[in-house]
């Protein structure tokens, strides 16, 4: 082999190659973008390649390597490095395969987020459509399967395969079919991966599965120093709230430095990446954990410390936010506009129907409601809303809703429906808050999906609804129900209600009414508009929810543990009757990042 050339760049391939499906790289036809290809049937592709013609474009670097990567493969890629040189690596797109892999390759990393389609949103869209329920994903995801599979050089190298999807694999025993060595779940910064590495290097068996050991100290926690897609930067790990449905909240709750943090950033903008999302399964427990106060209660002068830095980097353009909770837009509306402020100008996300903002910019992280049963909710997510009392859920999810709108957060709200032992009173509970933000005049982005039991949770066990025709009417009036609110701002021109309602009718009487069963029927009548809400109700076809009774933000506050009261800000008002100025914490408390630097 040539050693003037970089390793892989010749005949010879490169030692290590890492990859992700083609779906999976893409960052620049959309945010939203990934969130459908992971959920959408394959069917629908043209749909996508319609709004985005130019999605399947890829920019590459000077040697043909990816020039973005998504997270996961990024901080892999960093971790090797750490005992591998930097030509014995290459990160590529998954057509450039046969450009790196050569007689030297002896490993190929790849990590994928739903391989086999079946995550909470994947299974149902697809079902509900008639297809083979295999997603865009999952299509693209295989694609890269069989073309290592079918490599020449396939003999001399082991698969080696992570990320939050490699369960589906060892749950469908899929090793054989995919031609996968070895899934990997935990994080790539285990030394157990190293060794797994080289174990691969050297031709050694390898382990079906193995489970690495999460970091024990935030100092073992890295950061990649390479352009990702969409420029995610981790920022937590872990959440804290425990719901029993939840991978990733089993891992420890940690916060990246923010020295680290910028550092990734900075990285990004360096490899021409103008936009940044820093990912967390709660944003607003970054700068409070650790501390002498509960991370329940966010750290606000950190948090605008932190998102204020990273938006002002020079060439950042766009910001996008990543996941929160709902109780701490109730504790602190105070932050909440603080980061609207600071977040709305980089904001690529526009809702001018909705948002008061000048150009109509929002901001629209993702927030699990999951169920506005309160019996539910103490069964699979008591800790959800704290620090309120779970009885108080459908009061946190309308009061933190309308913080958010009135700050121009309109989010992406998950649900789950057919829950382990739901019933049709726990149904129309979570009826009864749909249509209690539609009276308000809220919103919201709705996104609902099947229960999937996750590997490693606490639920991995458990036996919900399991294809669309197990549902019941009322499961389908909240699938029907939150689409129909979701759509509603783009249905608002002089036709499109009209052709909406045509095209849906059209598509119950091609196929829907057979693949998805009689229950379907009045639910999708429903979300066409076909009649109104109110006579299908009279007619006792649909379950029109019943006013509820929402606390105020003042009382809600009152049922928080009175010893947790020190840690409300009087600037939020609305305080318990009995809170004093005295009992409080300065409002500079644990200021600011420079503990967390």
């Amino acid at each position: 082999m040539d050693r003037t050339q970089p390793a892989g760049r010749g005949d010879e391939g490169t030692l290590i190659v890492l990859t992700a499906p083609l779906t999976e790289t893409v960052d620049h036809a959309g945010y939203f973008i990934q969130m459908a290809m992971a959920s959408l049937p394959k069917q629908m592709e043209k749909v996508i390649t319609q709004k985005y013609p130019r999605w399947r474009e890829l920019e590459r670097n000077s040697d043909g390597s990816a020039r973005y990567m998504p997270a996961g493969i990024r901080l892999l890629e960093a971790s090797l490095l750490r005992e591998f040189r930097p030509d014995d690596i290459v990160c590529c797109f998954p057509e450039d395969l046969s450009k790196f892999i050569g007689p030297r390759t002896r490993v190929v990393g790849v990590s994928t987020h739903n391989p086999l389609g079946v995550t909470f949103a994947a299974g149902v869209y697809a079902s509900i459509f008639g297809s083979s329920k295999e997603p865009i994903n999952s299509h693209y995801a295989r694609q890269l399967f069989d073309a290592l599979k079918t490599s020449p050089h396939r003999a001399g190298f082991k698969v080696i395969v992570g990320g939050s999807g490699g369960w589906q694999i060892t749950e469908t025993n899929q090793f054989e079919e995919l031609s996968v060595d070895t899934v990997v779940d935990g994080r790539s910064e285990s030394d157990d991966v190293t060794k797994l590495f080289r174990s691969a290097i050297a031709g050694e068996e390898l382990p079906k599965f193995l489970q690495v050991t999460h970091p024990k100290k935030r100092d073992g926690l890295m950061t990649p120093d390479k352009r990702t897609t969409f420029g995610v930067v981790e920022m937590t790990t872990g959440c804290g709230r425990r719901c029993n449905f939840c991978v990733p909240d089993l891992n420890p709750q940690f916060d990246f430095p923010k020295d680290s943090i910028m550092n990734a950033v900075r990285a990004n903008v360096r490899d021409g990446n103008d936009q940044i999302s820093l990912a967390t399964e709660d944003m607003f427990i970054w700068g409070q954990i650790g501390t002498s106060t509960p991370f329940y209660f966010p750290n606000r002068e950190a948090l605008v410390d932190l998102y204020r830095e990273v938006v002002e980097t020079p060439s950042v353009k766009n910001h996008i936010l990543s996941h929160c909770t709902m109780a701490p837009a109730v504790v602190d509306p105070g932050l909440i506009e603080r980061l609207s402020k600071l977040l709305l100008d980089k904001s690529p996300i526009k809702l001018p129907s909705l948002s008061s903002h000048p150009e109509g910019r929002v901001l629209s992280p993702l927030i699990g409601m999951e169920t506005a049963s309160v019996r539910m909710a103490k069964q699979i997510m008591p800790g959800k809303g704290v620090p309120f009392p779970i009885d108080e859920w459908p009061s946190v999810l309308i009061q933190g809703l309308t913080v958010l709108n009135k700050n121009n957060w309109f989010p992406v709200v998950t649900l789950m429906i057919g829950n382990p032992g739901e019933t049709d009173e726990d149904s129309k509970a979570t009826l009864d808050l749909l249509y209690e933000v539609e009276r308000r005049g809220l919103f919201a982005f709705f996104v609902p999906s099947i229960f999937t039991p996750l590997h490693d949770t606490r639920m991995e066990n458990k036996t919900g609804v399991q294809e669309s025709r197990e549902m019941s009417p009322l499961q389908w009036q909240i699938m029907m129900k939150c689409w129909k609110m979701s759509m509603k701002p783009a249905l608002r021109s002089w036709w499109g209600p009209t052709a909406w309602r045509f095209g849906a009718i059209g598509a119950w009487l091609w196929k829907l009414r057979k693949v998805n069963g009689p229950n379907f029927t009045w639910p999708l009548l429903m979300f066409a508009s076909a009649l109104p809400e109110s006579l299908m109700a009279k007619m006792g076809k649909v379950y029109i929810g019943r006013p509820l009774e929402v606390k105020s933000r003042k009382q809600l506050l009152s049922t928080i543990k009175p010893n947790h009261w020190r840690h409300l800000r009087a600037d939020n008002g609305a305080l318990p009757d009995g809170w004093t100025a005295e009992s409080t914490e300065s409002p500079l408390r644990v200021l600011s990042a420079s503990s967390h630097t």
